[in-house]
């Protein structure tokens, strides 16, 4: 019988971290498969399948008839009610980020004072976030009826002509801005005060000591220390900004004459009603890419100028 060879101590010394990290490895994997699954299931499966449909002729149930390549995309780029549908979400998320962030900050700012009672506030003003998006839309829409709303009986009572606030191509989409601005305020608001809370306080005492002004330790100390806050709250506003629909649905369908006809009601309109799903998923995987367009520019230049601690 051959000998059987032994190891020597540095081959054993190595083979014990190979299986140290290969268990490690598998660990890990075992951990991680539930979520996984639910990513793949839920996610990169519709994602995949999305990009498959967009390149197809399909029947009313959505199943591939004929492939046709990218003409789906060709066709939707020359048309006029899928170009008036960009043209209204990126206005809607014009209307809606920036002045979104600035009210929320503008709150932020002032519930973190250290006032008697600010707790009140600091509840009405993050509000908001316990009304879905269904109820806030019917109490919007109760607002803006040309007859019996509160804002038009506001503007008769200052002597100003009531407005077809939701029936108006001139006004429809920055009234669906305006509720929406309502709707998000809450959470942007909770967020940054979570962030100014976490400012050090004895970056501010020494700014009193030095006797510098409060717009000062605004420009210099508080914008930059929420700086990371900040970057976020964009981020995440203005992708939820071009995935709005809700609202949409309820207050005005898309019209009148397709003027809050947003992308994401124009693919559900497509797929759901007209049933040219082919057409849907092309404008799906085209707002995928104007998100991540977005979102890589946001990051290759929003976050140089974020200030980590």
């Amino acid at each position: 019988m051959s000998a059987i060879p032994k190891l020597s101590n540095a081959e054993v010394i190595q083979q014990k971290p190979a299986s140290r990290e290969r268990s490690s490895l598998l660990e890990g994997l075992i951990y991680l498969l539930p979520s996984i699954l639910l990513f793949g299931v839920f996610l990169f499966y519709p994602m995949l399948r999305t990009l498959y449909l967009s390149l197809f002729i399909t029947d009313s149930q959505g199943v591939p008839i004929r492939f046709i390549g990218v003409d789906n995309f060709v066709n939707l780029l020359s048309n006029p009610n899928f170009l008036q549908s960009m043209k209204a979400t990126f206005l809607f998320v014009l209307y809606t980020v920036p002045i979104g962030i600035i009210i929320a900050l503008f709150l932020a700012l002032i519930a973190n004072e250290k006032l008697k009672g600010i707790g009140f506030f600091r509840t009405m003003f993050s509000s908001t976030m316990g009304m879905s998006v269904a109820a806030s839309s019917v109490i919007w829409m109760f607002m803006y009826n040309p007859a019996i709303g509160i804002i038009n009986k506001v503007l008769n009572t200052v002597g100003v002509q009531g407005v077809q606030w939701l029936l108006d191509p001139k006004f429809s989409l920055i009234a669906v801005s305006i509720s929406t601005i309502w709707m998000n305020v809450g959470f942007t608001f909770l967020i940054l005060l979570g962030g100014l809370q976490n400012i050090d306080e004895k970056l501010y005492e020494n700014a009193q000591i030095a006797g510098v002004s409060y717009w000062y330790q605004l420009r210099k100390i508080t914008i930059p220390m929420l700086s990371p806050t900040l970057f976020f709250i964009i981020t995440v506003s203005f992708i939820n900004a071009f995935q709005t629909f809700g609202q949409i649905d309820i207050l005005t369908k898309g019209g009148p004459t397709d003027s809050t006809n947003v992308i994401v009601y124009s693919i559900y309109k497509d797929a759901f009603i007209n049933y040219n799903v082919g057409s849907a998923s092309a404008q799906a995987v085209i707002l995928f890419f104007c998100i991540l367009l977005l979102t890589v520019l946001q990051f290759k230049l929003g976050e140089r100028k974020v200030h980590y601690q």
